[in-house]
């Protein structure tokens, strides 16, 4: 009986991914990663947005609550806090901080008990355009 034969070690397979299939899986990712980030970033402005609209309505709740209780719009927004109608200024989702919202002070009276004028409405301090083109000044 023969011996057996064996194969040499320098023509064993080798293990291991080559350079063409390497570079196809990297072109795949490439591609998913075009498609996933726009709608990503999309979804995380809708999400800013809607907490921007959150915020502001609250802002105006509060306003208009301090004007009715006190008979009097307050001075600044820095009143709500003082008086408790907000816990704490909200921070504007756009421009990441609590110091940048705009009152708008009015001359109106709301009420016929309302002695003094003072901040009417707030608007963000955020410079930028909405997904529907309007400015987050205008909201």
């Amino acid at each position: 009986m023969a011996p057996p034969i064996s194969k040499p070690a320098s023509s064993a397979p080798h293990a291991g991914f080559t350079l063409i299939e390497l570079m196809i899986v990297m072109v795949i990712i490439g591609l998913l990663a075009a498609i996933a980030v726009p709608a990503y970033v999309q979804n995380v402005r809708n999400a800013r947005e809607a907490v921007l609209r959150e915020d502001l309505h609250t802002l105006r709740s509060a306003i208009d609550s301090f004007t009715i209780d006190k008979q009097k719009a307050p001075q600044s927004l820095d009143d709500l806090v003082q008086a408790g109608y907000l816990k704490v200024m909200p921070i504007d989702p756009f421009t990441h901080r609590s110091d940048t919202w705009q009152p708008v002070q009015t001359d109106a009276l709301q009420s016929l008990d309302q002695t003094d004028s003072g901040i009417g409405d707030v608007h963000s301090g955020a410079q930028m355009l909405a997904a529907d083109g309007s400015s987050y000044t205008t909201w």
